[in-house]
This record gives C-alpha cells, structure tokens and sequence, in this order.
C-alpha cells in the first residue's frame, strides 16, 4: 500500500474508528495501550517532545493558538496539535504556526504504515482515528525538531490519547457539565478526568472553577504530588476589536480575540508559557497577542450582511458567553441565528441563553450522524421566546434563507457546532 495525495490519506484513515462522529463508545475499553502500541513502534516521538499539554470543557483551543504564538514569539520552533478541525484534517497540525504542508503529512503517515497494519490485525492494540492523528502529530513534531509541542486534548484527559506526553505544563481551562455520559454527571468527576494529564512535580494551571471541581482537582494534586496554580486576569475591559486585561504579575495585554471570557484561556497561555520557559514575560513578549486570530471563536466577517459572526459555542455556558461577547460588541443589535446542534446538547438551555437579543433562526443539520434533526431543535427555540423559527436541512440553504430574513441593523450569527462552523465558513469568508 503507498499514500500519495492526500486523498489517500484521508481514504485510509476512514478505515479506523472515529470516536468523533459517534453518537456513543465505550470510553474506557480505548484507554491508552493503543496509542503506546503505535508510539513504541513508531519510535516513541513524545519522550523527545517537551509540550505544554491543554484540557477543559471550552477555551482549549484558544489557549493553544495563544501558547504558539507566544512560544513563537521567544524564539522557539513550535509543533501545534488541535482537533477537531473545521475545513481540512490538515489544520489538526501547526509547524510555526503555518498548517503542515500535504506532502509532509503524508510522508510522514505513509512511514507509519507497518505498524498501522501490524496493529490493526490485533483487536486489543488496533488504533483508533485519534490514536493515528496523535501518533502522526507527535512523528511530525519530532522529525521538524520542534523546541515545544503545544497538545490539545481530545476528550476529557486521563485516558485520552493525547495523556502519553512529556508536559512541561499542563493546563485546565474550564469545567462544564459537557459530555457527561462518558466523563460523568457532575462536575467533580469531570475535573477528574481532565486533571488526569497532571504529572507528579508538573506545574498544573486551571482557571476558576466551581468548588466541587476545584476540589476534586486539589485532591488529585495531594495524591498524585503535583503543584495546582489558579490563574485569573484582572481589569478585564472589551475593546471593539478584541479586549485588554492585566496578568496576576501586572503584565497589560492586549489581544486581538473578541469576548471577555477569553481573558481567561489568554492569561492561562501566557502562564504557561512562562513556566515552559523558566521566565516571567514582559508586556513587548506579549504584544504577538494583539494580532491573534482563532477561527470559528466569535469569529467576525464583515463583507456577509452588516456583518455576520461565527462562533462554535454549544453549551449554555457557552452560549452565554457568546451572548455577552455580542451585547459587549455591537450593543442593541438584534441576532438572526443559523443553529445546528448535537443530540447529546442542552438545546433548551442554550437557546434560552440567546433568544433575547434574537428575532429569527433557521436551524440546520451541520453532519447527518451526530447532528439533531432541525425538526427536534424546533420547539425548544420556540419555547425560548424566538419570534421567528425556520428549519432548513442543508447548511447552505439554511444561510440563504437567513440572509433573506434579516433585516437592516442586525447581525447574523452562526453557531451551535463546529462542525457547522466548518461547513459555513468558507462562504462566509467569500462573502
């Protein structure tokens, strides 16, 4: 078998088990023997990687794009590792903050083919989707020689495949009551599993939280003896055209990303890193933040409309978020939305965080596995107070029919899921 495009990457990487477009698995029967496996044969790349590892219910990919940045900044060569993606599996690996070029991606996966095949005749060893896309990111990584390696948890923490690396620093932004038939129902058994990346003497950074999670991330600390740090920015004020807070040392920063709940994942970035290089960080190290830009995090497009924004937030909390980031933005504009969510969402509660400022909706299906029909999403945007509610079963006529019911002065907003996100914004993009 040889990978030329790729096109046969991505065929053959279809071949594996992608726990990403499933409804339900069985969590603990993947753990970490799988990913070991591949990586032993594979040379181990993560024991010559010192990485900044990052988990938490939202704000994780934020962090890392901050940590590169920042990383890229001081001088270092960097390897990025985020997931999900939102056009093209390529974007899931960053080398100096450019996406991997296809031809070295699929070098590198067509290296691993032997013990790709090898593994996948065993039935306890065969790899998963993810297991594959880590292995390929840490191989990356190595080969590019990379100075840090910023990797971002998949899911949950202690038995994601990701939980194999060398952390100079690990990192929890937020725990929400999110994925809960796999990570657990409250928000202390989630904080476990995530602070399950911790390593004993490893600096471990979170952002606030609740006091059933904090507690349960202290207790881990106590028993597996490692150092837990909280992070806070202060004075945090929004600007127009992204938001300025002070660092716990005193550092002003300035940043280019909308909504002041991403003070936050930037104040964990810049500790982070801070510990990954032994050194405090000075206000021109931090100055790369101004021109950091996250897709898809209230991401604005101003030739679509009087301007359309996308975001993939889908969780009341993070719909919240995204609410207070709007008002903040552009106050007193009413919303026309384009929802697409997952069967597995709090659609009541997300849509009661948006239907004030909203007059009109036109829910959607992002993907045909894990997407709920827009038929089920209805009558809880009904029920919310939503004026006016539409459902259209493709993406892209859902974004047709928005444009024509939007009126003068409001703002288009597309969110609810990543997948949408990634379904959309290439036309936003156009225009």
């Amino acid at each position: 078998m040889r990978l030329e495009t790729l096109a046969d990457a991505e065929r053959y990487l279809d071949g594996f088990v992608n726990q990403e477009r499933a409804l339900s698995f069985d969590y603990e029967r993947f753990g970490l023997a799988r990913i070991r496996a591949l990586l032993d044969r594979i040379g181990n790349p993560e024991r010559e990687l010192p990485c900044i590892h990052i988990t938490g219910s939202k704000g994780k990919g934020t962090t890392a794009l901050a940590c590169e940045a920042l990383l890229l900044g001081a001088g270092l060569r960097t390897g990025t590792y985020t997931s999900p993606h939102l056009e093209s599996w390529c974007e899931r690996f960053r080398l100096d903050g450019n996406r991997v070029e296809e031809a070295r991606l699929v070098s590198v996966l067509g290296a691993m083919l032997p013990a790709l095949e090898e593994l996948r005749r065993d039935s306890d060893l065969a790899p998963s989707f993810f297991d594959v896309s880590t292995g390929l990111a840490l191989a990356l990584f190595r080969d590019a020689g990379v100075d840090a390696a910023v990797i971002e948890v998949g899911l949950g923490g202690r038995i994601d495949s990701t939980n194999v690396v060398a952390s100079r620093v690990s990192v929890l932004t937020s725990v929400h009551l999110e994925h809960t038939e796999i990570l657990g129902a409250t928000r202390e058994l989630i904080a476990l599993e995530k602070s399950g990346i911790a390593r004993s003497g490893v600096p471990f950074l979170h952002g606030p939280l609740a006091p059933d999670a904090l507690g349960a991330v202290a207790a881990r600390a106590v028993a597996d003896d490692f150092p837990i740090e909280e992070v806070q920015p202060l004075d945090i004020v929004p600007m127009p055209h992204g938001l300025r807070f002070f660092t716990g040392s005193g550092v002003a920063v300035e940043a280019g990303v909308l909504g002041s709940h991403q003070a936050v994942n930037l104040a964990l970035a810049i500790r982070a890193v801070e510990h990954f290089l032994e050194k405090p960080l000075r206000e021109r190290e931090v100055e790369v933040l101004r021109t950091l830009r996250v897709p898809a995090r209230i991401e604005v497009f101003p030739g679509v409309a009087e301007g359309a924004v996308l975001d993939c937030a889908h969780t009341p909390d993070s719909a919240r978020a995204l609410r207070s980031a709007l008002a903040q933005t552009w106050p007193d504009r009413q919303l026309v939305l384009i929802v697409s969510l997952a069967r597995d969402k709090d659609a009541a509660g997300f849509f009661s965080e948006l239907a004030e400022p909203t007059r009109a909706c036109v829910l959607t299906r992002a993907e045909p596995t894990r997407s709920a029909p827009p038929g089920d999403l209805e009558p809880f945007a009904r029920a919310a107070g939503i004026e006016t509610v539409e459902t259209r079963e493709a993406p892209v006529v859902a974004l047709e029919r928005a444009l024509e019911l939007i009126q003068p002065g409001e703002l288009l907003v597309v969110t609810g899921s990543l997948y949408l996100a990634g379904v959309l914004r290439t036309r936003l993009a156009a225009g």
